[in-house]
C-alpha cells in the first residue's frame, strides 16, 4: 500500500525520526569510534525496554475494543514472535565478555536509564489511561529504525569489535525479523480511520523517538584516534 495513514505516520513522525538518527552513536558506528563499554551500555537498555514488549502488547489487546478484534488477533501473532527476545540481549552480553546479571537485576551498572524508564512507563500510561493505538507509536520507531538502521549498524559494531556472530543476535535477527514485520505493520496502520486513533499513534511515536533518542545520546563514546580503533 503507498497511500493511507501508513504514510501519514511516516510524515508526521520524520522530524523526531531525524532528530533521533543525529545522535552521535550513529556517527560513530560508522566511524568506528565505538568499544565494548558502548556496545554493552546499549545491549543494557535495549534489555529494560525489550523485556516489557510482550507485556505491552498483552496490555494493549486487552483494552482493545470488541471492533477491534481484527487487530488484537494480529497482536496475538506478533506477541507469539517476540516471546522471550530479551533473553538474546542477556546472551549477547555474556558473549561479548559483560555480565548479565546486574543487567537481569537491574543493579549497579546495569541499571535502566531514567529515558528508558520514562519511555516504559508512558506506553503503560497510554494503554492504561489514554488510548491503547499509542502502543503502535513504539511499535513503529522500533520497528522501523531496526529495518532501516539495524543490519548496517549491527555489520559495522561486529567489524569493528571483532565480535562473534553470538554476540550480535538481537540486533541482527531484528533487522531481520522486522523486515516483515514492517509490512505488516503498513497493512494494519492503513485499516485504522479514527483520527483520535492516528492521533495517538503519532503522538506517540515522536515521544518515542525522543525518549529513545535520550538513551542513544547517553551512550559512552570515548575519544579515539585512528590508531587505536582496534578494540580489545
Amino acid at each position: 500500500m503507498n497511500s493511507g495513514f501508513f504514510q501519514t505516520l511516516i510524515t508526521e513522525t520524520a522530524a523526531a525520526r531525524s532528530r533521533m538518527t543525529d545522535t552521535p552513536i550513529f556517527a560513530a558506528c560508522q566511524q568506528g569510534t565505538i568499544n565494548h563499554a558502548t556496545y554493552l551500555a546499549f545491549l543494557t537498555q535495549a534489555y529494560h525496554h525489550v523485556k516489557h514488549t510482550v507485556p505491552l502488547l498483552m496490555a494493549c489487546g486487552s483494552k482493545l475494543p470488541e471492533d477491534d478484534e481484527w487487530l488484537r488477533q494480529a497482536l496475538g501473532h506478533y506477541i507469539e514472535e517476540e516471546m522471550g527476545h530479551q533473553a538474546w540481549i542477556l546472551n549477547d552480553i555474556a558473549a561479548c565478555g559483560g555480565n548479565p546479571d546486574p543487567v537481569r537485576h537491574n543493579q549497579g551498572q546495569g541499571r535502566v536509564c531514567a529515558a528508558i524508564e520514562l519511555m516504559v512507563s508512558y506506553l503503560y500510561h497510554q494503554i492504561d489511561r489514554r488510548n491503547p493505538m499509542g502502543l503502535f507509536g513504539m511499535v513503529w520507531v522500533l520497528e522501523g529504525t531496526s529495518v532501516s538502521l539495524g543490519g548496517q549498524i549491527a555489520q559495522q559494531i561486529q567489524q569493528f569489535l571483532g565480535l562473534p556472530d553470538n554476540a550480535m543476535t538481537y540486533l541482527k535477527s531484528h533487522s531481520e525479523l522486522d523486515q516483515s514485520h514492517i509490512q505488516t505493520f503498513e497493512s494494519l496502520m492503513n485499516r485504522i480511520d479514527d483520527p483520535a486513533d492516528q492521533r495517538a499513534i503519532i503522538e506517540s511515536a515522536n515521544m518515542v523517538y525522543g525518549l529513545y533518542g535520550q538513551m542513544l545520546a547517553s551512550l559512552p563514546i570515548p575519544r579515539l584516534h585512528a590508531s587505536d580503533r582496534t578494540m580489545h
